[in-house]
């Protein structure tokens, strides 16, 4: 286990440095809805891992709803869904089992209970000002070689719009398949960018390029395709 998850479990310690785009993920074992878990268990996967603030709270519970309805989406992307709260698994227990019974919708996915905060703290999920020990609505997007590609945060009284947490996770694959980039409001299927020149020939290269859809010598893109 790394010094950065160690040092992290210490109560009142300081978090440990949140990981940045582009660092590897910071390692784990915890206990869970559906046993020990640990980041090693997800390698070769894609792996989203979510913090919320507690169970049975209004907000995470139609965010719950809304990863469990499209789980088979990410699960098609090789992509595992984890959860992780400061609650005990008894809670994350009583509270799925209830989400079952109240609104007919079945939580597939493991849910972190972590009761000494050593993954919130780890992975800067615990923000002082907005609670001590409440985690954040945080996302990361970890991919197979247990890379972070993406971080998202948002805070505890606004919801997570999971088809653009899906979105984003086809924009990581499509860039990493095709060696593009993803523009702006982008979805499956459509344009992607190319990359600008970085010399003269490169440019005089584009200009002749039939294949392109060029705007100007910097702004290209190629016709996209599915997922």
């Amino acid at each position: 286990m790394t010094s950065a998850v160690t040092s992290a479990a210490t109560p009142g310690a300081e978090p440990a440095r949140l990981p940045l785009i582009g660092d590897r993920a910071p390692d784990f074992e915890a206990e869970s809805t559906h046993g020990p878990v640990r980041l090693a268990d997800y390698a070769g996967r894609w792996l989203v891992l979510f913090s919320h603030p507690a169970d049975f709270t209004p907000v995470c519970t139609t965010e719950f709803v809304a990863f469990a309805e499209l789980a088979e989406e990410f699960a098609a992307r090789n992509v595992a869904l984890l959860g992780n709260s400061v609650d005990s698994v008894h809670s994350h227990l009583a509270w799925t089992r209830a989400i079952e019974d109240r609104l007919g919708v079945r939580i597939p996915f493991p849910i972190i209970a972590d009761l000494d905060t050593r993954v919130s703290r780890a992975y800067g999920m615990l923000h002082p000002n907005a609670s001590a020990t409440a985690a954040v609505r945080a996302v990361f997007v970890i991919d197979p070689e247990s890379v972070v590609r993406a971080i998202l945060y948002y805070p505890m009284n606004a919801g997570r719009m999971v088809p653009e947490i899906l979105r984003l996770v086809d924009a990581l694959q499509t860039a990493d398949r095709d060696g593009v980039s993803c523009p702006a409001n982008w979805r499956p299927g459509d344009d992607v960018l190319l990359g600008a020149p970085k010399t003269q020939a490169e440019v005089e290269a584009r200009l002749a390029d039939e294949r392109l859809k060029l705007v100007d010598w910097y702004l290209a893109s190629l016709p996209g395709r599915g997922a």
